[in-house]
């Protein structure tokens, strides 16, 4: 059993999301957008095969229905369907998810002629970060297939393979973005990787927890909340896809809502569940 996390160059058009939503098949369990960033995140959840398969049609339908030359967002892009990484749950292991990586690596360069980046383990016994990727890519990385240069309409692609990850934002408020770029270095370490944003006139601590074991949300509200000043505060928090139930586990359930966590929204809650539909009830 995996989870494959895609995320997606578009965030505004209802139709166009419905469309990538029906592509993914019986393996979607959550579709996060964000008109600001322009990028949706869609989570499916199903064994390998029917995985890959669904995985499959919802590239596809990506890379015939979106135009990098026409976006705009916030958030830092490479590709259409920007960034792809496969998650082993169940007792699958990384190098498992490394070969569904280098699978669909592989389909993507042949199928559509588009250069596409690695992370994870890499066959040299290196790891790469997806943040390297991002700063490294066409500068002095060459993609690992496809051709060197990135595509005008469809950029470039990066898929991957790592273990569970938190996606999370604090949302700020009388502040200014130098500051929230300040906050966000201070906060950061191994762990957790932050970035400082402007969103729709707003700022941000953008959040990936890569130590869901060992860090809590609780302890990182708690601990910008200690670093703010004046009139500063923690306006709201928001979860980004699906979060394991390890990490409601780590705090007081009490705390739940605060935090934006919930039963419902948990890789194992919507695992067990069918296939959502979206836009619908199930959609968030």
């Amino acid at each position: 059993m995996f989870e494959c996390v895609i995320n997606i160059s578009e965030g505004r058009s209802t139709e166009t999301l419905t469309r990538l939503a029906q592509a993914a098949g019986a393996s979607l369990r959550d579709v996060h957008t964000d008109p600001s960033h322009h990028r949706s995140v869609f989570t499916l959840i199903n064994d390998a095969s029917h995985l890959v398969r669904d995985v499959h049609s919802l590239v596809l339908t990506t890379i015939e229905a979106l135009d990098l030359r026409t976006h705009a967002g916030v958030h830092p892009r490479l590709g259409v369907a920007d960034v792809i990484p496969f998650v082993p749950l169940d007792g699958a292991t990384i190098e498992d998810a490394a070969v569904l990586r280098d699978q669909l690596a592989s389909w993507i360069a042949e199928s559509f002629q588009l250069p596409v980046f690695l992370y994870g383990p890499l066959a040299d016994g290196t790891e790469r970060t997806l943040p390297y990727v991002r700063k490294h890519a066409f500068v002095d990385l060459s993609p690992d297939l496809g051709p060197p240069v990135a595509d005008a309409r469809s950029g470039a692609i990066t898929v991957g393979a790592r273990p569970l990850l938190i996606a999370w934002n604090l949302w700020l408020t009388d502040t200014s973005l130098v500051r929230t770029k300040a906050l966000a270095t201070v906060l950061r370490r191994p762990g957790l990787r932050t970035l400082g944003l402007e969103v729709a006139g707003a700022v941000q601590v953008s959040c990936n927890i890569i130590d869901v074991a060992n860090v809590s949300l609780a302890d990182v509200y708690d601990e910008c909340t200690a670093l703010l000043q004046n009139d500063e505060r923690i306006a709201r928090v928001e979860l980004v896809g699906l979060a394991p139930q390890l990490a409601l586990d780590l705090v007081d359930p009490g705390r739940w809502g605060q935090l934006d966590l919930r039963p419902d929204a948990t890789i194992e809650a919507r695992r067990a569940r069918p296939a959502i539909s979206w836009p619908g009830p199930d959609a968030r």
